[in-house]
């Protein structure tokens, strides 16, 4: 399936691009996670399973065990403060 993926913040700035289209056979958004963060060194650095990572799914956060469907968005995000 075809989805869109965007990085925000930390995570953009590791990965060196604001947004990717890929083709994945993932069934879910862990799943995902963990194909992006074999795809290069960089992706592993902004995604790694030790980081706190806030996740959307077509502008909804959700957790990674939710269901990715064809043509979803995913934002990826560290967490944030506000005061």
């Amino acid at each position: 399936m075809k989805v869109t993926v965007k990085y925000f913040a930390s995570i953009r700035e590791a990965i060196g691009v604001p947004c990717e289209a890929l083709e994945t056979q993932a069934t879910t958004l862990s799943v995902l996670r963990d194909e992006l963060i074999a795809l290069s060194a960089d992706h592993a650095d902004g995604l790694a399973r030790g980081k706190l990572v806030r996740l959307a799914l077509n502008q909804v956060m959700v957790n990674e065990s939710v269901a990715l469907t064809d043509g979803a968005e995913v934002a990826f995000f560290p967490p944030v403060t506000g005061g």
